[in-house]
């Protein structure tokens, strides 16, 4: 009865409205930033991401804007890319990964304006924390000036946000029992162990392990895919036209396949998506509101260069594996991270059991530690730049950490629902910030682009935009 409940709220939220809602948004502000975030510009994009991985980055801010990108995608490559993915195929047929490239491609310009906001709107904490940060809350407070309401958001986002751990203690279940045959209790209890001595640390811990982790694992669970992509080379263009032909036309019932529509290759595919690559969920806010950069929109390029290497590439990875291995319609039953890894092994013998199921582990482990972050600047807003805010954010890690010990057996479908709830929440806030911003938004972006950046390559120093560095009170600096 429960899962039925959330199942039907979940449907409810993710309906066509909310597709609508999330496309038309990402095309409106891929159309206003003239697709400089999409297609336009990749050379800047790529030189102020990838180009500037080991540069420790000029102005203020707590963390180099590498770190800052490297926390923030702990919290979207991960389970989502793997897990989220067979998900979306085995509910919505391979049509869905289509409209996961949709959702990416539109969603770069979505990221990027949550970036400009939680550089334009953070604080710094020099009394309890010495930290820059933000998320929805002091936006709401700074920005649209509602302070109560920030509050409840707050107290909300800090006791709600651990659930969605669920998703990840699950997946690294599944996958340690299908690879390694590894007792659940053993799992989780390393997982919670590991965890918290990282999230103990605080950012400049989290972020230090996430520079060194997070490209690492990538790049080896990449290589794993490309070599199934090789085995089954002569098949991939089939496999491309039948996620193309998926998403606008009905999939026929195959084997243990039951078909998909059309309707839910665009639901899971756009649900998935955004789970995965968290475009207009307000992380981005949160993330990157930490980084030392010159210009905020300098920073906003990492809304390319995460949506790109998130959705366009890993997630493609994940997709291709699973329809070229043709484990959804051999499998059926088989569901979320035990999917893929049955297409790792079916690709790779028991070696490839053990791959997926280190890849998941890594992944899960790293989204953990970056939600974690994530909520803590829930709990810094709750209880101001005070002592009481480092009382309260020692206790909180240990709320933190319940849900990834405790609730590790609920069934996915279950645990997808509530993820996709909250992240439907979220969404709501940070389109309200969005468009409530965007002329604050567009004012930055043109100085970057129109001014600053002019500027820079005539080797000028241009005066520094003012763009609202805050303490806990809001007041400007």
């Amino acid at each position: 009865m429960i899962l039925t409940i959330l199942t039907s709220i979940s449907d409810a939220l993710w309906g066509t409205p909310m597709v609508v809602i999330l496309v038309g948004t990402g095309l409106y502000l891929s159309i206003r930033f003239g697709f400089r975030y999409n297609f336009r510009c990749l050379g800047f994009h790529f030189r102020n991401t990838f180009g500037r991985m080991f540069q420790k980055g000029e102005g203020r801010g707590t963390v180099s804007g590498f770190a800052a990108a490297c926390t923030a995608m702990a919290n979207t490559i991960g389970v989502g890319n793997i897990g989220g993915v067979a998900t979306a195929i085995v509910s919505g047929g391979p049509g869905a990964v289509f409209w996961m490239w949709v959702s990416g491609f539109l969603g770069m310009s979505t990221k990027a304006c949550e970036i400009i906001l939680g550089q334009r709107f953070r604080v710094k904490y020099s009394r309890s924390m010495d930290e820059y940060m933000c998320d929805r809350s002091f936006v709401m407070k700074n920005a649209l000036g509602w302070a109560k309401g920030a509050v409840v958001l707050a107290v909300a986002c800090f006791l709600l946000g651990p659930w969605t751990d669920c998703v990840q203690t699950e997946s690294v279940v599944g996958a340690m029992q299908e690879g390694f045959g590894l007792e659940p209790r053993v799992t989780v209890a390393i997982l919670g162990l590991t965890c918290f001595a990282t999230i103990f640390g605080g950012l400049q811990r989290i972020s230090t392990v996430m520079e060194r982790v997070v490209p690492f694992m990538a790049l080896l669970y990449i290589l794993g895919g490309l070599g199934i992509l090789l085995q089954h080379l002569a098949e991939v263009p089939a496999a491309l036209l039948l996620i193309v032909k998926s998403a606008f036309s009905p999939l026929a019932a195959v084997g243990g396949f039951a078909g998909a529509t059309v309707s839910d290759a665009l639901r899971y595919g756009i649900a998935r998506g955004l789970y995965s690559n968290d475009a207009g969920t307000g992380y981005g806010i949160i993330a990157h509101a930490s980084a030392k950069t010159d210009h905020p929109v300098r920073q906003s390029s990492w809304g390319w260069g995460e949506v790109f290497l998130d959705t366009i590439v890993v997630c493609s990875v994940t997709a291709l594996s699973i329809i070229l291995t043709n484990v959804y319609i051999d499998h059926p039953g088989v569901d979320s991270a035990r999917l893929t890894t049955v297409a790792f092994r079916a690709a790779y013998g028991q070696f490839g059991a053990w791959l997926m199921a280190a890849a998941i582990t890594v992944f899960a482990w790293t989204t953990i530690v970056g939600m974690y972050y994530s909520c803590e600047k829930s709990v810094n807003y709750a209880f101001g730049d005070t002592d009481r805010n480092k009382a309260a954010t020692r206790l909180y890690m240990l709320y933190y950490m319940v849900p990834c010990v405790m609730l590790y057996d609920i069934r996915a479908d279950a645990l997808w629902a509530m993820t996709d709830i909250l992240s439907a929440v979220y969404v709501f806030f940070t389109l309200l910030f969005i468009y409530t911003q965007q002329k604050e938004i567009m004012r930055l972006f043109n100085d970057f682009w129109f001014r600053f950046l002019p500027a820079k390559e005539r080797g000028e120093q241009p005066p520094a935009v003012s763009y609202g560095l805050s303490d806990e009170k809001g007041n400007e600096s």
